[in-house]
């Protein structure tokens, strides 16, 4: 009986998955007119332009619910943020070693490298 118990429960938990997945992909779809599952299969170039346009509409779907605009949806914002956060690398992904020379980018600014311990 352990067996069937922990069998139902772990397809229960898959059936629920699922279900998420395909409510999340579908509403992408209608909110973006992109293919969630195609969109993350791509790299590259490819995925970097996916993100600038998942950018731009989450960024006017944030001015739409600051400006408090008849036709903003919390539940519009919470898909794109989703898509965006699965389509956009993992820290681990992003690391690259650092640049040797002078000065070393850190999080999209140029900083100068200390010249000793003391920053002198």
């Amino acid at each position: 009986m352990g067996i069937s118990r922990s069998e139902a429960k772990a397809f229960q938990e898959d059936k629920a998955k699922r279900i998420a997945e395909a409510r999340q992909s579908a509403a992408f779809f209608l909110i973006s007119g992109i293919d969630l599952s195609s969109a993350l299969e791509t790299k590259g170039e490819e995925r970097t332009a996916l993100l600038i346009r998942l950018g731009r509409l989450l960024e006017r779907e944030r001015l739409k619910g600051i400006r408090r605009h008849w036709s903003y949806d919390l539940n519009r914002h919470i898909a794109l943020k989703e898509a965006y956060d699965s389509l956009k690398p993992r820290r681990e992904e992003r690391r690259s070693p650092a640049p040797s020379g002078a000065l070393r980018r850190r999080e999209g600014h140029i900083t100068a490298k200390p010249q000793n311990k003391s920053g002198a």
